[in-house]
């Protein structure tokens, strides 16, 4: 129904950047575009909880956590069912497996539920 592929992660050091790409599929994905409600990155790195990254709701509103802001940039193109995520000034700390989710259901509200999960691509930011 519902498939989120990440790509664009790798190595890379500190003060570089990176930009991570999601690409959503399925039959329901690309046949009722009005029930993405919103897309995010979430991020988890070893021995810490999965935390939010960033969201783009369906009207183009933005959230990002504070540790990013001003260093990262949600950004998405609906025709393609593809989402980013730039990521400039990298720091050690932004290392972690990074994951896309989806917020896809009938009817889109205010609070967002992230429900379909990509399988995760690895950042790692070293010296």
């Amino acid at each position: 129904q519902v498939r989120l592929v990440e790509s664009g992660g790798g190595s890379v050091q500190a003060g570089g950047s990176l930009k991570l790409s999601c690409e959503g599929s399925g039959y329901s994905f690309t046949t009722y575009p009005s029930r993405r409600c919103a897309m995010g990155w979430y991020r988890q790195a070893p021995g810490k909880e999965r935390e939010l990254v960033s969201s783009i709701r369906w009207d183009g509103v933005t959230n990002t956590a504070h540790s990013v802001t001003g260093r990262f940039t949600v950004s998405q193109d609906n025709a393609k069912s593809m989402v980013y995520l730039q990521m400039n000034n990298l720091k050690i700390e932004d290392t972690a497996v990074y994951y896309c989710a989806a917020d896809f259901r009938y009817s889109c509200e205010r609070s967002l539920s992230f429900n379909y999960w990509g399988q995760g691509t690895q950042v790692t930011v070293s010296l």
